[in-house]
């Protein structure tokens, strides 16, 4: 099986991409930030059926953690991840943190609208620091379609916002959230919880899913082993605003551990 080609710089993802674009073809980009599972290769699927060419960008980007996150520990996995690409994937851009961020970078975007509450609430950095990577990696691929997972719904809004307001040409695709059989969303942190704690983690969409009420399902969630509830929040599924007579969407955030997870689904 041939390996997907690596690049580490903006200027050869540029050139590759060039050379495709000169030859007819549509390009698909699938963000990630690596320690790759089923749910990122569902992506890079979903992807494929909407483009002839596929990058996959492979970058932990230090912006959107707070100095007592996870980015030290957050898994890198580079070599595993590429071969888990290899068959479809034409082009994973891998870069270092001095080439996304240079000396004397000191640009960032800020965000609203939906990144208002929420994650927010708690992790005041992070919308900025996504807006930021995110245009980056489109301005260098400038695909003509990028994929995100609605497991972070709330990201996903972030980001089709920030590419309405600054007007970049690129289609963005919300895929829907895989989940292992117990209902838990596949996420590269699942990998730190331990055989009790993973136990507990099944739980969480199960208490979402069956929830009458923000505090019902605070309290269920508290009474299924989970050491805190960041927030239950039923919200508007196209704003996240204040629930209304459209589709909503109930959002939340929990600790097990030392281990934050997050989910959503749609209310029926």
């Amino acid at each position: 099986m041939e390996s997907a080609e690596i690049v580490p710089t903006v200027n050869a993802l540029r050139a590759r991409v060039a050379q495709w674009r000169q030859a007819g073809a549509r390009v698909g980009l699938v963000p990630t930030m690596g320690a790759l599972h089923a749910g990122h290769l569902s992506l890079v699927e979903e992807i494929r059926k909407r483009s002839d060419k596929v990058v996959v960008s492979i970058f932990v980007n230090p912006a959107q953690f707070a100095p007592h996150e996870d980015f030290d520990r957050y898994p890198r996995t580079l070599d595993a991840d590429v071969a888990r690409l290899a068959a479809g994937t034409e082009l994973v851009f891998a870069p270092s943190v001095r080439e996304m961020y240079p000396e004397g970078f000191a640009s960032r975007i800020e965000v609203g609208g939906p990144a208002s509450g929420l994650e927010t609430d708690f992790r005041p950095h992070f919308f900025a620091g996504v807006a930021t990577v995110v245009a980056k990696l489109l301005i260098a691929a400038m695909p003509d379609v990028a994929i995100f997972g609605e497991k972070d719904y709330q990201q996903l809004l972030v980001i089709r916002r920030l590419v309405a307001d600054l007007a970049l040409p690129v289609e963005i695709v919300g895929a829907p959230t895989l989940r292992e059989p117990d209902g838990l969303a596949m996420s590269s942190r699942n990998a730190y919880l331990g055989p009790r704690e993973r136990a507990i983690a099944g739980r969480l969409n199960a208490v979402l899913r069956d929830a009458a009420s923000e505090e019902a399902a605070t309290r269920d969630l508290l009474a299924a082993g989970f050491d805190r509830v960041d927030y239950v929040a039923i919200r508007d599924a196209a704003t996240l605003g204040a629930p209304s007579e459209g589709p909503k969407r109930i959002l939340a955030a929990v600790r097990v551990g030392t281990t934050r997870l997050i989910d959503n689904m749609a209310v029926p």
